[in-house]
C-alpha cells in the first residue's frame, strides 16, 4: 500500500462515493492496491470499482484476474491512460459479448423477503402521466393511476426500485370513494393503466382494487382501462363480470429470463394460460414484449412465444402487442448494482438513446422485427406499437410512424375502442 498518508486520507474520503465497499475483500484489496500505485481520482476509482461489481453480478472473471501487469511507460501518467483504456475496452468488449445464462442457477436467485401490506388513506388519487412519458421518445400520452404502490415482483431491471424504498406496499383505503368522485370529461376517451408503479393483478381484490377499477370502467364507458400484469392471478375477474372497456395485458419474457431476471413472477405457462382463460370469458387481451433483451438464444426463444400467440389466442380478441427492450437512467443502473444480486441484465452494450442508456440502434432493429415479423398473422388485425422508443425507429420495423405523439395516442385509441364495441 502507498506509504503517502495525504493520499490515504484522500483514499477514505472519495471511497465512499463508490460502489467500492459493495466488492468481495479480495477485489477490494486489490483495488486499494492498485489505487495507492497509480493514484486514482474519485472518477477513476468508481470506474474501476463498477467494472469490478458488474463482474461479479454478471459471474464473470474478476477484474483482478484481466488487469494487464506488464509495464509499457516508464511515466506514470502514461501508463495508467494505457492501462485505463485497455481496462475499458476489455469490459466493453465483455458487455457487448452474447450473453449466456448457462452459469446461472436456482441458487443464483435473490433471496426474498414478504412484503408488509399497509393501508392508510391517500392524500390524493394518484392519477397522471406516465412518468416516463418524453418528447424524445413517441409515446401514447397513457394516464397512469397508482391502485397499490410498490411491487412485490423482483425483477431485476425494474424502475420502480428506484420510485419506492423499504418494503412496503401500501394500499389507498379511500381509493374507491376517490375513483366515484373523479369527474371525467365525457366527450374524452381516456387510456389509463394501472402498471406503473405496481403490478395490476399480482394482488388479486386485496383490498377491494379489482372491484373498485372495474366499477370505474363500468361507470365510464369512455376509458380505456388497462391491467398489465406478469402475474397468473385472475381468479377474481374469472368470478366476476368484466367490462369491456378492461383490456388484461401481459407482459411475456423468456423463460430464461423469466427465471433469471423476474424473481418472484409467474411463468410464461402460466402467464400465457391466464391470457387465454381470460380471453376466453370474453375480455380483451394484450401483450407486451418488453423489455426484449438479447442473450444467446434470444432468437429461437422470442419466436417461440409469438408463433404460440398465433397458435392460441384469436386476433380479433387482442387488442395490442408492444415492442420494447432494456432502457436506464444513470439512477436506476446505480440501484441495480448496489443490489446483491446475480444479474446479467447490464451485461449489454450501453449507447445514449432519447437521454436515456439502452441498446444501440441496430440491436434493437433487429430484436423488433424478429418479434413483430414472427406475428405476421396478426399484422392489420392487432395494433402494434413501440414503447419508450425513440421516432425513428418506427418505420424500419413497422414500415409506418406517426408525425406526433397525438397522432399515435388517437391512432391507438381508436383500435382499441373498435374491438372494446365489437360483439364478442
Amino acid at each position: 500500500m502507498h506509504p503517502d498518508p495525504t493520499y490515504r486520507m484522500k483514499f477514505e474520503n472519495i471511497v465512499q462515493q463508490t460502489s467500492f465497499g459493495l466488492l468481495t475483500s479480495r477485489e477490494q484489496e486489490f483495488i486499494r492496491t492498485k489505487a495507492f500505485e497509480m493514484r486514482f481520482t474519485q472518477q477513476e476509482l468508481r470506474q474501476v470499482s463498477d467494472m469490478a461489481l458488474d463482474r461479479m453480478r454478471w459471474k464473470e472473471a474478476r477484474l483482478s484476474a484481466n488487469w494487464p501487469e506488464e509495464r509499457v511507460y516508464s511515466d506514470p501518467r502514461q501508463e495508467k491512460k494505457r492501462i485505463f483504456a485497455k481496462i475499458h475496452a476489455a469490459h466493453r468488449a465483455l458487455a457487448a459479448t452474447d450473453k449466456s445464462y448457462g452459469s446461472f442457477s436456482r441458487e443464483d436467485r435473490p433471496s426474498t423477503e414478504k412484503p408488509k401490506l399497509v393501508s392508510r388513506a391517500g392524500k390524493r388519487l394518484g392519477l397522471g402521466m406516465c412518468p416516463v412519458a418524453s418528447e424524445r421518445t413517441r409515446c401514447c400520452n397513457l394516464m397512469t393511476l397508482d391502485a397499490v404502490q410498490q411491487c412485490g415482483f423482483d425483477c431485476s431491471y425494474c424502475s420502480i426500485q428506484s420510485f419506492y424504498h423499504g418494503n412496503e406496499v401500501a394500499f389507498d383505503t379511500e381509493f374507491a370513494s376517490k375513483l366515484r368522485d373523479l369527474t371525467l370529461d365525457p366527450g374524452t376517451i381516456y387510456h389509463i393503466g394501472t402498471g406503473q408503479s405496481s403490478d395490476s393483478l399480482m394482488w388479486g381484490n386485496h383490498h377491494g382494487v379489482l372491484e373498485a377499477l372495474c366499477d370505474f370502467a363500468r361507470n365510464n364507458p369512455n376509458v380505456l382501462l388497462e391491467l398489465k400484469t406478469k402475474s397468473r392471478n385472475i381468479g377474481w375477474l374469472l368470478d366476476n363480470p368484466v367490462p369491456q372497456n378492461v383490456i388484461c395485458t401481459w407482459s411475456l419474457n423468456t423463460q430464461p429470463i423469466i427465471d433469471f431476471e423476474e424473481h418472484l413472477t409467474a411463468s410464461l405457462a402460466q402467464r400465457m394460460d391466464a391470457a387465454q382463460a381470460m380471453a376466453k370469458k370474453g375480455a380483451l387481451v394484450g401483450f407486451h414484449f418488453h423489455p426484449i433483451v438479447h442473450y444467446s438464444g434470444w432468437e429461437s426463444d422470442y419466436a417461440d412465444i409469438a408463433r404460440s400467440l398465433v397458435e392460441r389466442f384469436d386476433p380479433d380478441r387482442v387488442a395490442m402487442v408492444s415492442l420494447g427492450t432494456l432502457t436506464f437512467t444513470r439512477s436506476v443502473m446505480k440501484t441495480i448494482r448496489s443490489r446483491d444480486l446475480k444479474s446479467k441484465i447490464l451485461q449489454m452494450p450501453l449507447e445514449e438513446s432519447a437521454g436515456k442508456l439502452s441498446y444501440p440502434a441496430p440491436m434493437k432493429l433487429e430484436l423488433f422485427r424478429l418479434v413483430y415479423d414472427a406475428l405476421a398473422d396478426w399484422h392489420g388485425r392487432v395494433f402494434f406499437y413501440l414503447c419508450m422508443e425513440p421516432h425513428s425507429l418506427w418505420e424500419p420495423v413497422f414500415g409506418y410512424r406517426y408525425e406526433s405523439n397525438e397522432e399515435f395516442e388517437n391512432a391507438m385509441k381508436t383500435a382499441y375502442l373498435k374491438k372494446v364495441r365489437s360483439p364478442v
